[in-house]
């Protein structure tokens, strides 16, 4: 019962109410006295509600932090993570820094790192050394010495040809 009070420890303080108040206003105590009863069992019970429902909405406020960590959770990421932590992989699947052959002399060219041309080795053995422009002159293409023949279906005739018109 309320604060662990038994039948016996009721009957006592019924008694002394008794003697105390009189048998004539005791009735009306007993009414004001479950009045207050009944309206501290409501206080208590709206705050174990309150409580119950603060609880709640904490462990809500927790499940819903924790769908919005998994709705963030980039897989990719965590795989590449988990398989190539250092990032060695990757590195060595890098495709090497290759010369622009097509790019003019004095343009400045990119720095290459020290591991790139060890890469690079391979490829660039196969293709041919780029020309000095200055050793080579360019040659003019050339012109044809005389116009064709016309072609005709009559014969030719036996003296010389004519010089054709410039």
């Amino acid at each position: 019962m309320l604060f662990d009070i038994g039948w016996p420890e009721l009957m006592l303080i019924g008694a002394v109410a008794l003697v105390v108040i009189g048998p004539k206003d005791l009735p009306r105590a007993l009414r004001v006295a479950g009045f207050w009863v009944r309206k501290a069992r409501t206080l208590s019970r709206e705050f174990q509600s309150s409580i119950d429902q603060m609880i709640r909405e904490s462990e809500l406020e927790e499940v819903r932090q924790e769908l919005k960590k998994a709705a963030e959770f980039d897989l990719e990421k965590e795989i590449r993570n988990t398989v190539d932590p250092a990032g060695e992989i990757a590195e060595t699947i890098k495709p090497p820094e290759l010369p622009d052959y097509f790019e003019e002399p004095g343009a400045a060219t990119p720095a290459i790192t020290e591991e790139a041309p060890a890469l690079a080795a391979p490829a660039e053995a196969g293709l041919p050394e780029p020309a000095a422009s200055a050793d080579i002159t360019p040659q003019p293409a050339a012109e044809p010495s005389s116009p064709p023949e016309p072609s005709s279906a009559a014969p030719a005739p036996d003296h010389e040809p004519t010089p054709p018109k410039p």
